[in-house]
């Protein structure tokens, strides 16, 4: 695949659809997680930025599997394949609240009571592998970033997102979300 994507939009909705008949080991597919992830953005009244955010917050492990060329280095968490990738068509109020949804999820259960029981068992695998919770340090120096309320927002959506059989609209609804942040 070149580098060079003529149509955004386009290119990002077909990698999310690709998604569609694989189910991962929470019973729903990527496409599914994502789409509830934006629903749960959408109904919460969030921008059309944080909506996106929230649709495409874990392409960066389809990008990793399916578009190894565009994605880089296979080392880097799918958060920072996902933003690196995103960057060259978005501004940061939608590629930072991806970027730091993994430190969102390591900030809340270090300081919200019962997050951590919240958290299914793949989220809780691939916490260990992200290294745990933040300490006090930390989750200030987390809090001080600009996007890290929205960050915040995303993962309380990305976690309640892994309903199997959950109706969400289709993809195509959310593409002028998509299309309304494109950078200029």
């Amino acid at each position: 695949m070149s580098h060079e994507i003529k149509d955004p939009v386009g290119f990002l909705l077909s990698v999310m659809e690709s998604q569609a008949g694989f189910k991962n080991f929470e019973g729903i597919s990527r496409l599914e997680h994502g789409l509830q992830s934006a629903t749960n953005a959408e109904q919460n009244g969030a921008t059309s930025a944080l909506i996106v955010a929230s649709l495409l917050h874990d392409i960066g492990s389809i990008l990793r599997a399916n578009h190894p060329d565009l994605a880089g280095d296979p080392e880097r968490g799918h958060e920072e394949i996902g933003a690196k990738v995103l960057v060259r068509w978005f501004g940061p109020e939608v590629t930072e609240p991806i970027a730091l949804h993994v430190m969102a999820k390591r900030y809340l259960v270090a300081t919200e009571a019962g997050y951590a029981g919240k958290l299914s068992p793949i989220s809780v695998k691939s916490l260990k592998a992200q290294g745990l919770p933040l300490t006090a340090s930390e989750s200030d120096a987390f809090l001080a970033l600009p996007y890290a309320k929205d960050a915040l927002a995303l993962r309380h959506w990305d976690e309640a997102a892994k309903i199997s059989g959950a109706v969400t609209p289709s993809l195509e609804h959310f593409r002028h979300h998509v299309e309304a942040c494109l950078s200029p």
